[in-house]
């Protein structure tokens, strides 16, 4: 009886650092998360020529942002802490299905919390520039644009943004 509760509490406690450690990865994972931000730049979009064309704003629509894929650390990290909760019900037959079980809830639900966190909320601004021709870019919600607002489309150094006139 001794060692079986040896054995059992050790396997427990290597559940709990993969658990642990599978957890620090999603979090890490969140971390690097890509910006759709017009007041983001990457290291490589720097110190670069850009082209600026003012305009003014005709329509702006509400959007919702989302990466392209989850990375899979939320299903790993969900799987690993459904199977360390299901192996701390019953024993024998009924624990291994508790253990399977808890695994695959745990992993359908970490993946909808990663894809959950992958979303945020932007905005399809339209512009006539000041040319006549016509543009549309979708970037994150985080600067304020209005309708018949003036602004300037910044672009040829990667993603082309949206950013109001200043009003100098």
């Amino acid at each position: 009886m001794r060692k079986t509760f040896f054995r059992s509490s050790m396997f427990g406690a290597r559940m709990l650092l993969v658990t642990a450690g599978l957890s620090a990865v999603v979090l890490i994972s969140g971390c690097a998360k890509p910006s759709a931000s017009a007041n983001v730049y990457n290291y490589n979009q720097t110190q670069r020529d850009q082209i600026v064309r003012n305009g003014t704003v005709i329509n702006v629509r509400p959007i919702t942002i989302e990466r392209d894929q989850t990375s899979g650390a939320g299903a790993i990290a969900g799987g690993a802490v459904g199977g360390v909760a299901g192996s701390a019900v019953g024993g024998g037959t009924g624990r291994t299905l508790a253990i399977i079980g808890g695994a695959i809830l745990g992993a359908l639900a970490g993946n909808a919390v990663e894809d959950q966190m992958g979303k945020k909320d932007g905005l399809e601004i339209t512009v006539r520039l000041d040319n006549g021709e016509t543009r549309v870019i979708a970037q994150e919600a985080d600067l304020p644009i209005m309708m018949n607002q003036r602004v300037q489309v910044v672009s040829g150094a990667g993603p082309s943004r949206v950013v109001p006139l200043s009003q100098n």
